[in-house]
């Protein structure tokens, strides 16, 4: 059985000029970024590469329409690598275009094309929270399906992911708080699937006692103290994307799609508010398995009793930012129910990551709590 798999080489630079300087960023290069990024850090460096700005061709995250309108202006360029720099979905979108024959995404998604990577593939990520520079998924919304779908092959992983915490500065609170909460999600779910291993759980743990350790830090001294701590938040990022990389993601991302898809709730933000009650569903279920020693190590670390572990996370999170009731996003209480068969019906991949199994009544009794 695979133990652990990394084929993505990992680099580190104070600043995005000395990335630039050593990559030798130039001809034959695509730079997908947005015009904020741009303008700062890149611009004033004059690099001969042709640069794309995501939001031109859609805003939010990505859909199905917004990577096919990019794909038609690159598909016949000559490119020898493209340089994603931003957040996950600039990133989830650049892994769609390294492929020979990749004209449209849902193609892509359903696997209905030949996987011929012809490009390199480098990531810089932007927030710290997706992880997604060293895995090998890409998620994006299909429309016409209502939900959203993830493509997890062994070509998408990058040849090259690059942590610049400079480029980190300018992320606001809100999306700063979003976007590592899901890398906490993603180291949590990744220690208790049942592809985890000593090795994945290691990592894991080192991720979620970072970032922890930082939330109570910015609790105790203010929003802006997170500045002093980004190096540590992309690296932690970093850890948590290594494990799931590895180990995959359940539950709370699967309950969060129909969320995300329908009201086109951000996606970190999505997972937030399935997180704790998931985990409480798990804990229920099977409390001896690998979440006992999971719950033994978040109660040492938050100073509580093993049994209220999810409760104190919640206090926690919510000193950062409050989470809301699922209606506030427009969901309809008649949804509880379809939701729910989209996630058995489409989610399967993600589901089969399960800490434990769940039943039909306990996904529809998870949306019911939240509601």
């Amino acid at each position: 059985m695979k133990f652990f798999k990394l084929p993505t080489q990992i680099h580190k630079f104070d600043d995005f000029k000395s990335f630039a300087e050593e990559f030798k960023i130039g001809e034959n290069d695509l730079v997908l970024t947005h015009q904020f990024l741009y303008d700062p850090f890149m611009k004033e460096l004059d690099l001969k590469a042709d640069f794309i700005m995501q939001e031109k061709y859609g805003v939010g995250e990505p859909s199905d329409e917004m990577i096919d309108k990019i794909l038609a202006e690159v598909i016949d360029k000559p490119y020898k690598r493209i340089i994603a720099i931003g957040g996950g979905s600039v990133i989830d979108i650049a892994k769609l275009l390294i492929f020979k024959d990749g004209k449209n995404a849902l193609d892509m998604f359903e696997k209905k094309i030949d996987f011929i990577k012809d490009k390199e593939l480098i990531i810089v990520p932007t927030t710290c929270g997706t992880g997604s520079e060293v895995t090998n998924i890409s998620i994006a919304e299909i429309k016409s399906k209502h939900t959203k779908m993830g493509l997890a092959i062994d070509e998408l992983y990058a040849d090259y992911a690059v942590l610049i915490p400079e480029l980190i500065k300018g992320l606001p609170y809100k999306f700063f708080v979003f976007s590592s909460i899901d890398a906490l999600i993603h180291a949590i779910e990744s220690y208790v699937s049942p592809n985890s291993n000593d090795f994945t759980q290691m990592i894991s743990v080192k991720a979620i006692e970072m970032i922890l350790k930082g939330y109570i830090e910015i609790i105790e001294k203010g929003e802006d103290y997170r500045q002093e701590l980004l190096e540590d938040f992309a690296v932690a990022s970093n850890y948590a994307g290594i494990a799931f990389g590895n180990t995959g993601v359940g539950a709370v991302h699967a309950l969060s799609y129909p969320l995300g898809g329908t009201y086109h709730v951000p996606h970190g933000e999505a997972n937030y508010q399935f997180f704790t009650e998931v985990f409480k569903t798990y804990n229920r279920l099977n409390p001896e398995g690998k979440i006992k020693a999971l719950n033994t190590f978040l109660a040492d670390l938050l100073n509580v009793e093993e049994t209220q572990v999810y409760d104190a996370i919640e206090k926690v999170l919510d000193k950062l930012l409050s989470k809301k009731p699922l209606r506030e996003y427009g969901m309809k209480q008649e949804e509880i129910e379809s939701f729910t068969d989209s996630v058995l019906e489409k989610q399967q991949r993600l589901l089969a990551n399960n800490y434990v199994p769940l039943s039909r009544e306990e996904i529809l009794n998870i949306y019911k709590n939240l509601y």
